[in-house]
This record gives structure tokens, sequence and C-alpha cells, in this order.
């Protein structure tokens, strides 16, 4: 997932995870860490022998003391004591960033009970890959055990120590889950020593990674690592529709990152008016609809359009003017009655959607150029015969009913003329003998 922006070597290797372009154990940047100091030639003047070890590609994180004898730096790979054995990690701080690390965990140097043994050797980091290898098929079993003795739980994810003498097995659930009978099981199943850590969905979408909608990899696999409350009130002082599915992130839980920008809308809606819902007026009584906090407009329309009349764009000093005057128990004629801002924002909205697609009207000078362009083409005005007169001009009123279609009904029509009368048409109306040798093929 993050090997694409990892930085390579000259045979190009990544640098970053280490990996070799794998990261089948999930993802590369997991809550890493940078530690530049070590990259600036500064001989550290008071030495912190506290140092960050990251397990997992930084699933889990701890600090441990590190003796002068392991001349083990940031970046290496060192042996651990843990409370139940030996585990396998990677120094990504030390020195004084450590310090600093520790200060923003709230966490004191006298809890740092346990110490760095030694560096890794090629036999510990086999031992490694074969815990990681196991730790899939262990969860998909687990999975099926749970589920066999009925228990309303779901297994998240599964990491092996070390020295493969103990699993955790991590878990989500919405209440109390009585696990005695589901220990025993796994114990006779896997051999190892089980220990059982209940999680929430947030922590579970944390260690498992993936992709958010923003397509960027998830914040809280890796940087975000406290979560706060998120509120369906974060997405109103947004002006975001209420919607589960989009407010919701991988975990089933609302994002993370509405709360983000959420102090700098707070900020901006104090530009507001308060208690401004509805407005009197003398055309009637108007209700806020939106409000569009970058503009600084408040939408309003009446209630007696029934919410399908027009809005009305006030901006926020106007309206705050009508509450004022509502509050003295004076009504002004309507919502924009001065000349004010919003006034001029529908005009720009209406020329931005104006149909420029017809005809434009050109300025007189304009139209008098074209004109002479026009003559030029045809010649000269001077030199221009007047049009000839016809001889015999047709008369439209002087038509004869050859030109007419027949009467097939046998009825007299109101268009024929008195000619076909004399002919003597005895049947009423029907067409001349002579008719058809008349007419033109």
């Amino acid at each position: 997932m993050g090997c694409i922006g990892c930085t390579v070597s000259s045979n190009g290797s990544p640098k970053g995870c280490q990996n070799n372009g794998g990261c089948s154990t999930g993802g590369c940047n997991r809550l890493n860490t940078y530690d530049w100091l070590t990259a600036l030639d500064i001989e550290d003047v008071e030495p912190f022998d506290i140092v960050e070890v990251s397990f997992k590609n930084g699933a889990r994180k701890g600090f441990f003391r590190n003796p002068p004898h392991t001349r083990a730096v940031t970046g290496d790979m060192v042996v651990v004591e843990s409370g139940n054995g030996l585990d396998l990690g990677r120094i990504t701080l030390s020195g004084e960033l450590v310090r600093l690390q520790m200060r923003k965990k709230k966490a004191g140097e006298d809890e740092v009970l346990h110490n760095v043994i030694r560096q890794a050797n090629k036999r510990d980091l086999d031992r490694l890959a074969e815990a990681r290898e196991l730790e899939l098929p262990t969860m998909v079993r687990a999975r099926v055990i749970a589920r066999t003795l009925g228990l309303e739980m779901k297994i998240g994810d599964v990491e092996f120590q070390g020295d493969k003498r103990k699993a955790t097995f991590y878990y989500t659930a919405d209440g109390r889950v009585d696990f005695r009978e589901l220990i025993r099981h796994y114990a006779k199943e896997f051999r190892v020593k089980i220990e059982m850590r209940q999680i929430g969905a947030r922590q579970e979408s944390a260690r498992i990674g993936g992709l958010g909608s923003c397509g960027r990899e998830l914040c809280c696999s890796t940087w975000l690592t406290d979560f706060k409350s998120v509120t369906t009130a974060a997405a109103r002082y947004q002006n975001l529709a209420i919607n589960q599915s989009k407010l919701s992130g991988m975990c089933g839980r609302l994002k993370c990152c509405l709360n983000y920008e959420l102090d700098t809308y707070l900020d901006a809606l104090d530009r507001f008016p308060k208690h401004a819902e509805k407005l009197q007026t003398e055309a009637g009584t108007a209700v806020l609809v939106k409000t569009d906090i970058f503009k600084g407009l408040m939408y309003y329309g009446y209630e007696r359009d029934n919410g399908r009349g027009k809005l009305y764009a006030v901006e926020a000093a106007r309206a705050r003017q009508i509450r004022d005057m509502n509050k003295k128990g004076e009504k002004p004629a309507d919502l924009i009655s001065l000349q004010s801002l919003s006034e001029i924002v529908e005009e720009e909205a209406e020329m931005d959607f104006e149909d420029v697609t017809g005809a434009i009207e050109l300025p007189e000078e304009e139209r008098r150029r074209k004109r002479r362009k026009k003559r030029r083409k045809g010649g000269s005005p001077q030199k221009k015969s007047p049009p000839k007169a016809r001889a015999n001009p047709p008369k439209e009123k002087e038509k004869t009913d050859k030109q007419k279609p027949a009467n097939k009904g046998g009825q007299d029509n109101k268009g024929r003329g008195r000619r076909s009368r004399r002919r003597g048409n005895k049947k009423g109306g029907g067409p001349n003998k002579n008719d058809n040798q008349n007419k033109k093929p």
C-alpha cells in the first residue's frame, strides 16, 4: 500500500519498512515516525537510555530501556523482554525525541520496566517470520471455534509473540463475553499461552488498515493515535447532509475527519446572528433554510410559500438588523428592502445561469459595418439595376376549378366559381367530362 512512496536504495529495495515491496503484514505506513536527530552529526550531551520499539510494523509500540552494551540504534531489530518471554521489534525513536514522545503519551520514566536484551540475529528473524505466517490461519480457525460456541464476538486480529510462546487475540463485542470455555478450546487447539483483548471498532480498523473515501490510507492506521468522540452535531455545524452511509467510515462509526475542520466552522459561525431562525416582516414570516458560511449569506423563505417559493439570500448584517427590529416590535417591508449585498449576489447568480446561446444584440456601429460588407459582396448599389417587373403577374383570386380537387361527396363547395355551374354539372358539384383532358400530366 505504501511501498510506492517509500524511498529506495541503489538496488531498488525500499528503505521504509524493508519488506521488499510485499507488505504482507499489512501496510508499511502504519504509525511510522522519523528520527531526524539521528541523521544529524550532533553529539547528545545528556543521552537518554529509553527507546521506542515498534512491533508488527507499527501495530503496537512500547518504551524500553536500552543498555549501552547492546549498541542498538534507530532502525535495528532487537530482542526485548516481555511479561511472558521474549519479543522482537524495531527501534523507531531514540534520544531526545523519545522524551518528547513519552510526554505526548503521558508516560513516566519510572513506568518503563523492561529492557532491550540484544540485537536480533538471523535465527530470531526466521522465527518471527514463522510466527507472522501462523497468524492468518489461526485467526480463521479461532473465528470458527467462537461461532461454534455461540459467542457474540468477532475475532479481528491475532498477534503472535516473537518466540511463538504467546498469542494475543483482539476481538470486538457489543457487551461482555464469557470466554472461559473459549480460552480452553484455544489453548487445546493452538498450544500457546492465550491472551484475550477487547478493542473497539475504531481500533479494529486501525489494526486491519484500508483506504478511505478520500483515496488515502485510514488516518487511524497511519498517524491518528487518540480517538475522540464524533457526533452528528459536527456534521450539522458544517451544513452536511445527515447521510449515514456517507458520514460513516470503514469501522461503521462516524468519520474522525468530521472533527478536523469543526473549530474553523465554529469560529466562522460566530459572525452570524444568534436566534435568527425566524424573522418577522410585513410580507410575512421568513424561516431560515440554510447558511452559506463561506459567502456570509443566510437563505430565507416565507412560510406562506410552504417551502416551494423563492429563497432570499440575506447577508448576516442585514439579518442581525431585522432581528434587532423585531425585538423592538418593528417590522421591515421585506427581507431585502434595502439595496444590500444579497441583491447583488442574486443578480450575479442569475447572470451565471443566463442563456447566452440565442441572438446577440450588436452595437449600431457593428450593424452598419455588417451592412457594408453585404453590399460589397453583391456589388455597388449604383451599378445595380432595379428588378424587372413581371408583364403578367399572376392573380391569386382568378383561379379556375381546374386547379381545385374534385368533390367526392357530390356536394357543392363554397369555393367553387360560377363557371362550373354553367357547364351543366347536373349531379351537383361533380367534375366535368372535359376536366380530365385539360389537366396537365
